[in-house]
């Protein structure tokens, strides 16, 4: 479960870190695998950033009136993805042994409980979302 408060998404991807993190005496290959995540969601954020300013210039262009609502929500986005950039960061420059110090005060993550959280953050990538489209198309 997640507590409210702080992005949800970032709480499942903390909480994935401590894991590999965990289990990297046991496998070589986690190591790996958590440098892979960290990038991943490091360009998704980028990826996402880069959609809004794009929208955002597109609807300058085109329509004047709903402009307020799109800066507001474009300008939402943008907060949202610095602070997730910022928390990558903050990973990024701790060395993984030092990581278990920062661990949040909670119930340690297991396999069966990683295994649901990766799909859950695979299930909210854009190749995911539109897979019913490509299978209907």
């Amino acid at each position: 479960q997640v507590s409210g408060g702080e992005d949800e998404i970032q709480q499942l991807q903390k909480a994935l870190l401590d894991y590999l993190d965990e289990n990297t005496e046991t496998d070589a290959s986690l190591v790996f695998s958590r440098k892979f995540y960290i990038a991943q969601w490091f360009r998704d954020t980028t990826m996402e950033t880069e959609k809004a300013i794009k929208s955002q210039k597109d609807e300058d262009s085109s329509e004047g009136a709903h402009h307020a609502k799109d800066v507001e929500t474009t300008g939402q986005i943008m907060h949202r993805a610095e602070s997730r950039k910022k928390f990558l960061r903050s990973i990024i420059k701790t060395a993984p042994s030092q990581f278990s110090t920062l661990k949040m005060n909670s119930d340690t993550v297991d396999y069966e409980d990683a295994c649901l959280i990766v799909r859950y953050l695979a299930s909210m990538r854009p190749f995911a979302q539109s897979f019913d489209i490509y299978l209907t198309q």
